[in-house]
């Protein structure tokens, strides 16, 4: 019964003078996401609301699956449009609305009038008192809950008077692509597909690096890590992933480095070649999943040496979150069960056994002395060689 989606934002309704910026970009990328939607929309924004409108059959539950991936939207509500034709043509269309939707009508329930045009020759509280007395009258069996009612009639007085009873939870955050563009490193883990979803639900569009070492790692841990890209890209759109073959490097930093300093050793070198990408395509900072603690390369002396060789700002969305916090939204979103697929990526391949937990940056850049004469090649030849994938949402 419903041809048109009401959508309400909350964040963007503060940004003052630059609000439409923001309002545009959500029509735009909710314009690109029904793309493929079984379907025709037209999405048009009015004083303070987006619509989404149907021409003809459309497919509900996709739509509203959609929606609800969007960052920025934070209600979605199917919406029924009246031409304003008086009061009685209003009571009339709200019990029509209730017979529809709910076949019990033992529940108590709230109206919940608003004026956004505030010519109607009714106040939002004498809306509420007398439509509430009609659907008292068409359905005794109803009561009325102020406080917690199990149905919020709704109902916006606009150009079109808007009645709706149901508001489908959305994503929240700020539209994407309204915060600039930055890098993520991926792997196959938990916490890095997360890391950069909730970069993602800012507003930032993102990128990704991972590191590929053959044939230590198959061809099913990168496939692997593809799929976590094609997931987080349902909410963060089109992912450009720069597939790094980090073998020799890292066999150079096995045989040269001491190996309790393996780790950040590495991650220092990952994280030169992901802001080399980075600089590349015009990114302003790096996503890391890391958080303080949770493994020896994740201790706060350990995080100031990556850090270290980095010019770019690094984010760490999950920096203070335990673990099955982490999990929770890697349910959410999706990532988990592949998340968990046992094909091991290069950061759990070379691992010392009794890892340094304390690393003194002094005494690991005088370790990476020892690569002088082979890294500047080696990480020449992973940077021209490696393969870029646009991955799509599946």
């Amino acid at each position: 019964m419903y041809k048109t989606f009401l959508i309400k934002y909350a964040e963007i309704a503060i940004k003052g003078k630059n609000r439409y910026i923001f309002e545009d970009a959500l029509v735009k990328n909710i314009k690109y996401q029904l793309r493929n939607v079984d379907g025709s929309f037209e999405v048009r924004k009015e004083s303070g609301r987006v619509y989404v409108e149907t021409d003809g059959d459309y497919d509900y539950d996709e739509t509203v699956a959609t929606l609800s991936r969007i960052f920025g939207i934070v209600g979605i509500c199917p919406v029924e449009l009246h031409e304003d034709e008086g009061f009685d043509k209003l009571c009339e269309a709200v019990i029509e609305h209730i017979n529809h939707v709910y076949k019990d009508k033992r529940f108590t329930f709230k109206v919940n009038a608003r004026r956004a045009r505030k010519n109607y020759p009714m106040t939002s509280m004498e809306i509420n008192a007398a439509v509430g007395e009609k659907v008292l009258e068409a359905f005794p069996e109803t009561r009325v809950d102020v406080h917690n009612p199990q149905v919020m009639i709704n109902i916006e007085i606009r150009p079109m008077i808007n009645i709706y009873s149901e508001e489908i939870p959305g994503p929240g955050g700020m539209p994407l692509g309204t915060a600039g563009k930055a890098m993520l490193l991926l792997s196959g883990g938990i916490d890095s597909p997360v890391a950069g979803y909730m970069i993602a639900k800012r507003g930032v569009v993102i990128n990704a690096t991972y590191f590929h070492a053959p044939p230590y790692t198959s061809e099913r841990a990168k496939q692997k890590v593809v799929d976590l890209a094609k997931k987080v890209a349902k909410y963060s759109g089109r992912i450009k992933l720069h597939v790094v073959n980090f073998t020799d490097i890292q066999l150079a930093i096995y045989e040269k480095c001491p190996h309790d300093e393996l780790t950040i050793i590495m991650r220092r070198y990952m994280m030169k070649i992901a802001e080399h990408f980075a600089d590349e395509d015009k990114c302003l900072g790096l996503i890391t999943g890391e958080s303080i603690g949770q493994v020896a390369s994740q201790t706060m002396q350990s995080l100031a040496a990556t850090n270290e060789v980095c010019h770019m700002p690094v984010y760490r969305p999950l920096i203070a979150m335990d673990k099955n916090d982490i999990i929770d939204i890697s349910n959410k979103i999706d990532t988990y069960e592949t998340s968990i697929l046992p094909y091991e990526d290069c950061c759990t391949i070379f691992v010392a056994k009794h890892p340094v937990t304390k690393p003194n940056i002094n005494r690991i850049k005088k370790s990476e002395e020892r690569l002088n004469d082979v890294i500047d090649e080696l990480m020449k030849t992973a940077i021209d060689t490696t393969e870029v994938i646009m991955v799509d949402a599946e």
